[in-house]
């Protein structure tokens, strides 16, 4: 049986933006342990002004981000019916269109009841179980080989960045008939 194979450009906007996730949900944890940490805060706090990197990161995020929703909606459309694949896309959402409208003088004033703080730490939670929700359906459809497929570096022919206007074209084509 053949390997499982994701198109370049998937594997690209999902490596960058689970690259952002995960510096996002690591900077978020340092946020959150030093300024609210109601349920646990970690023994060392590195030193640094990490709720400006963590918005910066956010910003950053939101071009990989707003590419693979663009993608998912389009070329991967038929996958977007799963669950486990939609989960992801929704809390990433709420976690960054919450974050746009986050302050952070709030947390350093200790202003931890704010509607949209409350939001965003709904979306990191929602984002951190739809995640492993996400890794368990890849794991439970295909194993580890459909998992390391969106990490592989293996390119088809026909599918280095230099095809990818032709297949979105492709694409727009046939939705329009």
């Amino acid at each position: 049986m053949a390997s499982p194979y994701q198109p370049s450009l998937l594997r690209l906007v999902h490596g960058l933006t689970g690259l952002g996730v995960l510096g996002a949900w690591i900077s978020g944890l340092l946020i959150y342990s030093a300024y609210d940490g109601r349920w646990g805060k970690l023994p060392v706090q590195p030193p640094g002004d990490w709720i400006e990197w963590h918005g910066h990161l956010g910003l950053v995020m939101l071009v990989p981000a707003i590419a693979l929703a663009l993608y998912s909606f389009s070329l991967g459309r038929r996958r977007l019916g799963l669950a486990s694949n939609a989960m992801p896309l929704i809390a990433l959402a709420i976690c960054l269109v919450s974050g746009l409208f986050m302050e952070g003088e709030w947390l350093e004033e200790g202003h931890l009841q704010a509607t949209v703080y409350s939001l965003h730490l709904t979306g990191w939670l929602l984002l951190s179980l739809s995640l492993l929700a996400h890794l368990a359906g890849q794991l439970r459809r295909g194993g580890w080989p459909l998992a390391g497929s969106i990490v592989s570096l293996a390119v088809r022919p026909g599918d280095s960045p230099a095809a990818w206007p032709a297949q979105v074209w492709t694409y727009l084509r046939r939705t329009r008939s």
